[in-house]
């Protein structure tokens, strides 16, 4: 099923699962508009995938842990849903753009628990809050959670106490945007074979074979499981889903 002339807005665009997800709705035909944290050339690179699927793209800069940034974005994004697309809103946002911290909670420093909940949590809370008049009335927002708040594994205690954060808050929008038809849901992956938090998934190979061992389908995820399936959580297939943490790990600790 398509989606035709709708528009959603991706954080964390450029790379990793943003970028699949992006190119994921690309497919289903959904324009995108993405931001990314610095590498222009990788967001470039992203937005000429998009548009070989015949959609449009955009791309803007942002750090999602800066808040007071967003209101200039928003003028920014409305300006170019009026110029490009000739609408004053878009359809879908994913709150997806985020850096990983491992580190034991006994060496977790205030710096690196406070870079987490600008980037995880507030940041996440308060560009929702800006884009609330951006967003279509009947659209949908995901929020990218993590397998790790359901499995614990050492070293990702401050990390995984954002992401538990950000479920809740998700059920809490789901309830006070339902007047407006908006519904929220939350998608918690397990591991993944990125270059998030340097690769270690893809990269090293004992925590590869880990993964795996601990994994009921027997392999760590790819992106290509993780962006369909959020472009297939947006589609109106599944407009009844709705406040649900939905995890996406092929079976991973159960």
């Amino acid at each position: 099923m398509t989606n035709g002339g709708k528009i959603a807005l991706v954080t964390g665009a450029s790379r990793g699962l943003g970028r699949n997800m992006a190119i994921a709705l690309a497919r289903k035909g959904v324009d995108v508009i993405g931001t990314y944290h610095s590498n222009k050339t990788e967001a470039e690179a992203t937005a000429t995938a998009i548009a070989a699927f015949g959609r449009k793209a955009t791309m803007f800069p942002l750090d999602t842990g800066d808040v007071a940034r967003f209101s200039a974005f928003a003028a920014d994004l409305k300006q170019a849903l009026a110029v490009q697309w000739g609408r004053a809103n878009f359809d879908y946002l994913v709150n997806n753009a985020g850096i990983g911290v491992h580190k034991p909670f006994a060496e977790t420093s205030e710096a690196d628990f406070d870079r987490l909940v600008n980037i995880h949590l507030k940041g996440v809370f308060f560009l929702t809050q800006t884009l609330l008049p951006l967003i279509a009335d009947g659209g949908r927002i995901v929020n990218v959670s993590s397998g790790l708040t359901r499995f614990a594994l050492p070293g990702y205690a401050a990390y995984a106490a954002m992401k538990g954060a950000i479920e809740v808050l998700t059920r809490y929008l789901a309830k006070e945007l339902g007047p407006r038809g908006i519904a929220v849901n939350t998608i918690a992956p397990g591991a993944i074979e990125t270059d998030f938090g340097g690769g270690t998934v893809r990269d090293n190979r004992e925590v590869n074979a880990f993964i795996a061992s601990v994994t009921a389908l027997g392999r760590p995820g790819l992106p290509d499981d993780i962006g369909p399936a959020v472009a297939s959580l947006l589609t109106e297939d599944n407009r009844w889903i709705n406040a649900q943490r939905i995890e996406i790990s092929g079976g991973m600790l159960i």
